[in-house]
């Protein structure tokens, strides 16, 4: 099994690209901050977004972002230009959401994903309406609760 999950702040802003096909794709860096003894140290992990996700990434996701990923682990190697056998790891991802807000610590205008946004559409209600009488006749005689064997 082959399956990553990651929380942490994109490392630069997504950038669309579409392949000779015509199918989206976007290249990103993910900055993980981690915690031992008394030191903090950060980790770096570039991640790839096809089709969809790509264009959800390039739309809605910004350099600071806090994200989860969840998706897979691909390897790859290549020569560079001086001949050198150069080995990569991405993270492929299968899905990614907000995890939430980008921190300012300039006070400028950064969207603040936690903070409800006005939309312009209404909000449905998160309570469900209390269902009417009629809804739960189905039909035949009333029954009797003195009646029932439990």
């Amino acid at each position: 099994m082959n399956k990553v999950f990651l929380s942490g702040n994109l490392t630069r802003d997504p950038e669309i690209r579409y392949t000779q096909t015509g199918m989206a794709y976007t290249r990103m860096g993910l900055a993980i901050n981690r915690k031992y003894k008394d030191k903090e140290s950060v980790d770096f992990f570039n991640l790839v977004a096809w089709s969809k996700t790509a264009e959800f990434c390039g739309r809605y996701l910004t350099k600071g972002s806090r994200v989860l990923v969840e998706g897979n682990l691909r390897t790859n190697s290549y020569e560079n230009k001086d001949g050198v056998k150069v080995n990569t790891v991405e993270i492929w991802i299968d899905n990614i959401e907000f995890a939430g807000s980008k921190r300012s610590d300039s006070g400028g205008d950064e969207k603040n994903y936690s903070e409800p946004q006005d939309t312009g559409y209404t909000r449905r209600s998160t309570q469900p309406a209390p269902p009417k009488k009629d809804d739960y006749d189905f039909g035949g005689e009333d029954i009797d609760p003195d009646d029932t064997p439990f």
